[in-house]
């Protein structure tokens, strides 16, 4: 089935909003520009420093205090759970 040619404009907008919405916004005249990593980029450096992602499902409740708590953390969230998961595996030995 055809396109209109009303749909094929829409459906260029949007591919062109989406590629506007996925690069970063450089600071002005590109004084305060930092270097973005892409996606591939930055699953290639977690692997290098011994990162990888674990996904598990929590309660909500759960979620928003670790939030909560990892967002306050200096090291970050990444930091906070695996400072505390740590301290869990040791405490149950």
């Amino acid at each position: 089935m055809t396109m209109k040619r009303t749909d094929l404009e829409k459906s260029r907008g949007l591919k062109i909003n989406g590629k506007m919405g996925a690069t970063a916004i450089p600071g002005r005249f590109a004084a305060g520009a930092i270097s973005v990593v892409d996606r591939r980029e930055q699953r290639r450096l977690d692997r290098e420093s011994g990162q990888i992602p674990f996904a598990c499902k929590l309660p909500a409740e759960l979620v928003k205090q670790l939030q909560e708590r990892g967002g306050a953390h200096e090291g970050g969230i990444n930091v906070f759970m695996a400072e505390l998961i740590a301290g869990a595996l040791a405490e149950a030995k």
